[in-house]
């Protein structure tokens, strides 16, 4: 076979198993710069018009978008947290409300990072099942951290969310957001609804109705809810069963699942709220401005709202990164079970340094010559650690996705003495492309086939269901890639 890429290869037994357009840039510029003016205008205008403040000042005296204005001119200079460092990190949190069970506990929470030099933006989803250090308190499940600072004091749960996140990710939160289920379904409807991109057929035979939960009928107390696959029209109502759904089948009944399907909604409330079709309805605006105002809290100043919306409305809707932190084969987590037998996720490296290299890494994207290569050959790949240094494997599985390759298992080898790095080629050349990237990465040696020894791992794995299928390429990692 010809290795027109010079490969060194090592035979090894093998078993089988199984120009001119600056005006009009300008004049782009001043319309959407005359137009949010307009809009803000009307809209504070039409608040003061319309309160029962009956006093002789006038009107125009009254309005608050004077003081707006007059704090936006003072703040115009100013950065956002995080702008001077080229990335911007927010956390999201929805919650229940004043008249659901736990309406403290959260039960969306995100990590919203801008970086603002590329238009770009990640969501990473994080399961409210995870349990973390927080201090003073031991070990918590993330979800309730929200719920235990509000009864201590009110109105405190969205910043000690915000330094939990800051602390287990060893990055600074700059802000929060938090809107209860209320809000989020008046938003959606001032919005006149969104379109969602249903990614697979949604069936939930048990969404539980809303002041049913006490009913002598059982089965009076849920619903059939269907949301069918492709683009959808929702109203707030459905978007937020679609967004909480916990028992469905399939795949989708799982919380990952569920996690990609709240980043759909947040991608089409974005996209709707920055149309023409709802800038250009003041009326609307002001309610949805009355909503946030009510079931919204956040430590954003009206300007840091301003510079962030003017930042959010150029991000690149193809460029944007979707993540969702879970227990898969490849996924940073597992689950156990914690005190009184709750269910819980855990780091699979026993802390957070893979979680942390993995969101400090968000944004580094491979080159898309190379990207190519690999993606039409659609490697598939197991990563093991051949030392003791924790969380090896975990680390260059996440670079490796970068660059297409399909990471079939991250884990320990049998051996753990290897000094140097080596990759055996089970697809024997056939992926040559893809073998070139991986060398490339990772300096490792090059084998044919794999010994005894490794093969009879893989074998094992297979038949444990911890690995389904045979993987073109087993990356062992040794020292030299610390």
């Amino acid at each position: 076979m010809e290795n027109p890429e010079n490969i060194e290869y090592r035979e090894t037994p093998f078993e089988s198993v199984g120009g001119k357009k600056k005006p009009k840039k300008i004049l782009k510029l001043l319309a959407y710069f005359i137009v949010f003016v307009f809009l803000v205008f009307v809209v504070f205008s039409v608040e003061a018009m319309l309160s029962d403040d009956s006093s002789e000042e006038s009107w125009i005296d009254r309005l608050p978008i004077i003081g707006q204005l007059k704090h936006l001119a003072e703040s115009a200079g100013k950065q956002l947290n995080g702008e001077e460092d080229d990335r911007i990190n927010i956390v999201l949190l929805g919650m229940g409300g004043l008249g659901h069970d736990g309406s403290y506990l959260t039960d969306t929470i995100m990590l919203v990072s801008i970086k603002p030099s590329e238009n770009r933006v990640a969501f990473v989803s994080i399961p409210r099942d995870l349990s973390i250090p927080v201090e003073g308190q031991g070990w918590r499940k993330i979800n309730n951290i929200n719920a235990y600072a509000e009864a201590q004091e009110p109105e405190s749960g969205g910043k000690a969310v915000e330094q939990a996140l800051g602390d287990i990710f060893n990055i600074p939160i700059h802000y929060y957001l938090r809107a209860d289920f209320e809000g989020f379904v008046k938003i959606i409807d001032e919005l006149g609804g969104i379109e969602v991109n249903v990614e697979n057929r949604l069936e939930d035979f048990r969404y539980p109705i809303e002041g049913e939960e006490e009913n002598p009928d059982y089965e009076s107390r849920f619903e059939h809810l269907v949301v069918e696959k492709g683009s959808q029209k929702m109203d707030g109502s459905l978007a937020l069963k679609y967004a909480r759904s916990r028992h469905a089948a399939g795949a989708e009944g799982s919380d990952f699942a569920r996690a990609k399907r709240q980043q759909l909604i947040l991608e089409a409330i974005k996209e709707k709220a920055l149309s023409l079709n709802t800038l250009f309805r003041p009326l609307a605006i002001k309610e949805i401005f009355n909503a946030i105002r009510d079931h919204v809290s956040t430590d954003l100043e009206f300007w840091e709202m301003t510079k962030l919306w003017d930042i959010a409305k150029n991000i690149d809707q193809n460029r944007t990164i979707n993540k969702v932190l879970d227990n898969s084969a490849n996924g940073l987590l597992y689950e156990t079970s914690g005190d009184g037998g709750a269910y819980i996720l855990l780091p699979k490296s026993g802390d957070f340094a893979e979680i942390q290299y993995f969101v400090k890494n968000i944004f580094f994207d491979a080159p898309r010559s190379e990207k190519n290569e690999v993606a039409a050959e659609n490697p598939k790949i197991e990563v093991l650690n051949g030392t003791w240094i924790n969380g090896l494997a975990g680390r260059k599985a996440l670079d490796l996705e970068k660059y297409d390759f399909k990471i079939s298992y991250v884990g320990n080898c049998g051996r753990q003495n290897f000094e140097q790095s080596k990759i055996y080629d089970l697809s024997y050349g056939e992926k040559i492309n893809s073998l070139k990237v991986l060398k490339e990465k990772t300096d490792a040696s090059v084998e044919l086939g794999a010994p005894e020894w490794l093969a009879q791992e893989i074998k094992n794995r297979i038949t444990a269901g911890a690995s389904s299928e045979q993987a073109d390429f087993i990356l062992i990692l040794g020292r030299d890639a610390n």
